[in-house]
């Protein structure tokens, strides 16, 4: 490796510094506090001594090392050097490897000796001795146990240290460094000098220009099998994870390859070097192909697992009866005991559901869900002679479990319920930061009806997981409204279900919820097929709309929040929901307007703590952004700040915030901050599975590429009470105009044919007997059209009438026996 790889960096500010003092260090992130004797700096400090901060290794005290990061004025500790990357000063004179070999970290070795040292190796004596100790024996008179001190000192100072400051070189920050590190460990280096793609793969945040960047310093040619192949990978990655799709096409593929390859190099990657690789990958059974789709391996294992497990499920069918029952008298029964009374729709589906061994129930708002779910549950009770009460089940399973993709879903379902309830995640004793690739767990749930609500939220991924830990005896409803957006993740699990009509189902559309003249419910419902209302900007009872511009959004809902307030609403009354974070009207202006207004800071003297940009107070209302079952929190919880203790009041000396989600409190380190954010405004994805007494929504043409109608639908349907709509009507027209496009997906397929083996996970050697069949295997890319946008080569597709439907091999392309351009004669660069 180089010596210094700056690659993201110009000359950035450092010091030179001597170690004197470790202030503080902390064992789980590396993060230190140090004094240095400053040798030498390119910023304006002048004073002899300076305070450093950062995540560094093995820092030794009298050591010399060369910091580079930002000089910072701390509110408290004045001056300090906020070090991002860091390396050890090495001594490359002789004179200086004299000195360093015979200081006090080298007891019994003299300067005389060290001077003999020096002598035969020369100056670069450290290097060889770190990279082979058995130089030494051409040292004469030094004894094995002096040897042994050298090479000892030399390592543990060259170890982990060596491997932070060589990712530093790379250009990685001392964060993104400690989280290579502690995946890799001591074979960080080698990876990546092996293969600087697999950090693509392995580490968040590092995408393939990055990985690019490194491999480009390593040596690694343009067209190199290992570069085109980790572009195709991460393409594949971009189409599928980033859209949501669980498959892509070749030429789809090819061309975001092709354009990611060029973009991060100035060099003209030829397509059939892209196909060939492809194929390779293929082979390696890195990718899977099926029918012309080119799948990611694990969703396409998981879309045929969770096809296996309705199969097998649905099985059930005829065992599922209760002869000494008249379900229809019973659910009368019912009736008169609950007093409520159910539609004809509502109860069909009860009848149906306790009957099926899946089913699915599906609806708008107001359409009575929770009232079905509700009677859904009591009827099953009733159906097997089990009691409905908590401490009946003291040394035993309650047989009714309840589920949802989000704490505050689970919240909901325990409260309309009355009974326990969970996160998917804590369901499977999953922690949601399992990678798709890990092998899926064998655990069996235990119990006879499972319930999973917001089921539209639940992704390909998390749906096989659960299937798989259904057992044979349990029955199983999905509830969820098939209208609101699809999850986050890759697939749209709710509505292939329906549309492959292989699972019992039954939608609700008469509207039951909306008393006293509500407005929200009919709006959203309009809303749902394709419609505005003619009265859309009028002012209802429950609902109001303001006209504004990008710029005007934050002075509106400014005053709309501080009139609420006014009245009595509170900051967990009231939720802010925009599509996007970025710009006057995005997610991290009006977080900051609302805390203004809800929990200001005016003189700066109330306690706060500050990260990445935003400031933290008690009082402040705040959002989990990842799973974190240890402390029983999820994904989209929203708590509040009820404690902030500074380092100087802790026991490790580290920044904690306290924050309450319900009946749980949570500490967390400074280290940790990164999985919380304010709340007072949140994404529209993020707020899926909750419910608010008001709800403001902006919606401007600057968010136009998130202007779409499920988007629309599933905020509206997020309010209670009262709505407040602000910004520009066409805007909205745009969104109710946009249907959301479909995902691609072939679970619907799945659930349509027979039964398939489940797919292993673990790439297996190949044997050459497989390799001979492998090779005969054909892939069918002959119409793929390759666009290039830059001063590159033009790929035209032929004339429809003209085409050949040509199969493109690995034998072929490497014999010339068929040219990989094919269809595209007449190709010429573009000028």
């Amino acid at each position: 490796m180089q010596d210094s790889l700056d690659l993201f960096a110009g000359d950035p500010p450092y010091v030179v510094g001597q170690v004197t003092a470790i202030f503080y260090q902390n064992p789980t992130n590396f993060y230190k506090v140090i004094l240095a004797q400053v040798v030498d700096t390119n910023s304006s400090f002048t004073e002899k001594e300076i305070v450093i901060t950062g995540s560094f290794g093995q820092i030794q005290e009298d050591e010399t090392y060369r910091f580079f990061g930002q000089l910072t004025d701390h509110p408290k500790f004045g001056m300090q050097f906020n070090a991002e990357r860091y390396r050890q000063e090495k001594p490359t004179s002789a004179e200086g490897v004299i000195a360093y070999l015979s200081s006090d970290k080298f007891p019994g070795i003299g300067k005389k000796t060290a001077e003999t040292i020096v002598k035969l190796l020369g100056d670069d004596a450290i290097d060889q001795i770190n990279a082979d100790e058995t130089v030494l024996a051409k040292v004469p008179g030094l004894n094995d146990k002096k040897k042994e001190v050298i090479v000892n000192m030399i390592r543990s100072s060259n170890g982990m240290e060596k491997i932070i400051i060589g990712l530093n070189d790379f250009g990685f920050g001392s964060r993104l460094a400690y989280t290579i590190y502690q995946t890799y460990q001591a074979e960080t280096l080698e990876i990546i000098q092996e293969n600087p793609y697999q950090l693509i793969e392995d580490i968040d945040n590092i995408g393939f220009k990055k990985a690019d960047v490194i491999a480009e310093n390593l040596g690694f040619a343009a067209d190199s099998p290992g570069r085109i192949q980790a572009a195709i990978l991460f393409s594949v990655n971009e189409l599928c994870l980033g859209e949501g799709n669980t498959y892509t096409l070749a030429e789809p593929l090819l061309n975001e390859t092709v354009k990611v390859l060029e973009e991060s190099r100035a060099f003209i990657i030829e397509p059939d070097l892209v196909a060939k690789e492809l194929l390779n990958l293929i082979e390696e059974n890195k990718l899977i192909e099926d029918n012309h789709k080119i799948y990611i391996k694990s969703l396409y294992a998981a879309e045929w697992g969770i096809a296996t497990s309705v199969k097998r499920l649905m099985k059930n069918s005829e065992k599922i009866q209760y002869p000494a029952h008249n379900i229809q008298k019973e659910i009368r029964k019912m009736e008169k005991r609950l007093g409520i009374q159910y539609g004809n729709s509502q109860t069909e589906a009860i009848e149906e559901a306790v009957v099926s061994p899946l089913f699915i129930l599906t609806g708008g708002p107001g359409t009575g869900k929770t009232t079905v779910l509700n009677g859904i549950v009591t009827m099953f009770a009733e159906l097997n002679g089990l009691s409905l009460e908590i401490d009946d089940y003291q040394d035993k399973i309650f047989p009714i479990l309840l589920a949802a993709p989000t704490g505050r879903a689970a919240k909901r379902m325990n409260e309309s319920t009355g009974l326990p309830s969970s996160t998917i995640h804590r369901l499977l004793g999953l922690n949601g930061q399992e990678k798709p690739t890990a092998e899926l767990s064998d655990r069996e749930l235990e119990g006879g009806l499972l319930i999973v609500d917001e089921m539209s939220m639940v992704d390909t991924w998390l749906a096989n997981q659960l299937l798989r830990a259904v057992p044979q005896n349990m029955q199983v409803i999905f509830v969820g409204d098939k209208d609101q957006l699809p999850s986050v993740g890759p697939g749209q699990v709710l509505h292939d279900m329906i549309k492959a009509k292989q699972i019992p189902s039954r939608e609700l559309t008469e509207i039951y919820r909306q008393d006293d003249g509500s407005s929200i419910i009919s709006l959203a419902h309009a809303i749902k097929k394709g419609k505005l209302p003619t009265d859309f900007t009028e002012n209802k009872k429950d609902r109001s709309f303001f006209q504004c511009n990008t710029y005007q959004i934050e002075p509106v809902i400014r005053r709309v929040v501080e009139k609420a307030k006014e009245k009595g609403f509170t900051a967990q009354d009231i939720q802010v929901l925009a599509p996007m974070y970025r710009g006057p009207a995005g997610i991290d202006a009006l977080n900051k307007m609302m805390q203004e207004i809800f929990n200001p800071n005016p003189s700066g003297k109330r306690k706060e703590v500050k990260f990445n940009e935003k400031s933290y107070r008690i009082g402040d209302k705040v959002l989990q952004l990842v799973n974190y079952p240890e402390m029983n929190v999820f994904n989209g919880d929203m708590g509040e700040i009820v404690g902030i203790k500074l380092a100087k009041e802790t026991d490790d000396k580290v920044d904690e915030i306290v924050i309450q989600f319900d009946a749980n409190e949570v500490v967390y380190k400074r280290n940790e901050w990164m999985k919380i954010t304010l709340a007072y405004c949140c994404s529209i994805h993020k707020s899926q599975g909750s419910e608010f007494k008001m709800v403001i929504l902006p919606m401007v043409q600057n968010y136009h590429r998130m202007l779409r109608r499920d988007l629309l639908y599933t905020a509206i349907t997020r309010s209670s009470e009262l709505l407040i709509l602000c910004g520009e009507p066409y805007a909205f027209e745009e969104c109710v105009a946009k249907s959301s496009a479909t995902r691609l997906t072939t679970l619907t397929e799945r659930l349509l044919e027979g039964e398939k083996q489940q797919i292993e996970l673990v790439v297996k050697p190949v044997s050459n007997k497989e390799k001979t069949a492998i090779e005969a295997k054909e892939i069918q890319i002959a119409d793929v059209t390759v666009e290039k946008e830059s001063p590159n080569k033009k790929i035209e597709a032929i004339d429809a009438n003209e085409q050949k439907n040509y199969r493109l091999t690995i034998d072929m392309i490497q014999s010339n026996a068929v040219d990989p351009m094919i269809g595209m004669e007449g190709i010429v660069p573009s000028l």
